[in-house]
């Protein structure tokens, strides 16, 4: 795609589960047999590799992980459960609708809440083309607007003290940002009605550049990468996942230039948040799926499990 404006106008661990909010988690070694996806994974690493590894974070969850964990609780409920089953499996459900936004996000590093891009946005009917889902372009102008809000976001929440700094990269008075290039996989096609939130991460950390060769020293970034998630309400998936190129232009010279200083300090940060994001979303997906297990373990998986047939069984 050719440049355009940034802005337009108009060895894995095991974690458990509880129903504790997000903010509240420890670890805890599940065990169960294997399931379509599971918590059980190989023996833990001696205490020199676990050292090695203990700033990496949990793998990431399955791809389904939501339809999995919900209809794995269905089952449970429909073979029988006594009155704390009930509740455990309530817990678990009222998480996975509740927080699957969150997790589903977060377990990539994206940053949702006050740094959310579009947030819960009703999908128009005539967005749609006449093969009866939301034309391919529409896709292109949610993540338009999802960086607008990123950076106004950033420019509210994080760094208030450069403000009009920030917002001022969105207009073409001085250093603005340019879109160099878009790329989206498309994943299933949405359709009226539904619900849209569209999330941002930085792809990488914004790093100096290479020096060149009339250069003694690496030079300041002058572009940084952007990966976006356009999550279907509906159907609680990724929709759509786009790549975007992001370039720091300086309209008064007519030429790209270095990243801000205040722009690259606040980007540091932001990546620092993704990456501690992602630890802590992973953490707790994994604690939902050791609760299912552990519930699966109670229920029809134990030995000498018998269904409960109910009022067929009395009759």
């Amino acid at each position: 795609m050719s440049s355009t404006t940034f802005f337009s106008p108009g060895p894995a661990r095991r974690w458990l589960v509880s129903a504790r909010p997000l903010t509240q988690r420890r670890p805890f070694l599940a065990v169960g047999s294997p399931r379509l996806f599971s918590s059980q994974h190989s023996p833990e690493p001696s205490s020199s590799a676990s050292d090695a590894s203990s700033s990496l974070p949990p793998p990431p969850p399955p791809q389904r992980w939501i339809s999995d964990l919900r209809a794995r609780v269905g089952k449970c409920i429909i073979f029988g459960c006594n009155e704390a089953q009930i509740a455990r499996a309530a817990a678990v459900m009222r998480a996975l609708a509740t927080e699957w936004r969150v997790l589903l996000a977060g377990s990539e590093g994206y940053l949702t809440g006050g740094r959310a891009g579009l947030d819960g946005r009703d999908i128009a009917w005539g967005e749609q083309d006449p093969f009866g889902h939301i034309n391919n372009t529409n896709y292109f102008r949610y993540a338009e607007a999802g960086r607008f809000c990123w950076i106004t976001n950033l420019a509210v929440h994080v760094d208030p003290e450069n403000r009009e700094r920030w917002l001022e990269l969105m207009t073409p008075r001085s250093t603005g940002l340019i879109l160099r290039s878009i790329k989206a996989d498309f994943k299933f096609p949405l359709v009226y009605p539904d619900k849209i939130s569209v999330y941002h991460r930085l792809s990488a950390p914004p790093l100096p550049e290479a020096a060149g060769p009339h250069q003694a020293a690496p030079q300041p970034p002058s572009s940084f990468t952007l990966t976006s998630l356009i999550l279907s309400h509906n159907h609680r998936r990724v929709a759509c996942r786009l790549d975007e190129d992001i370039v720091v232009y300086d309209y008064r010279r007519g030429a790209k230039t270095a990243l801000p200083e205040f722009m690259a300090r606040v980007l540091q940060g932001v990546w620092a948040d993704q990456e501690r994001e992602t630890r802590r979303a992973r953490e707790r997906v994994w604690e939902l799926v050791a609760a299912v297990e552990a519930l699966e373990r109670d229920t029809w998986n134990r030995e000498g499990a018998v269904e409960d047939l109910g009022s067929a069984k009395r009759a």
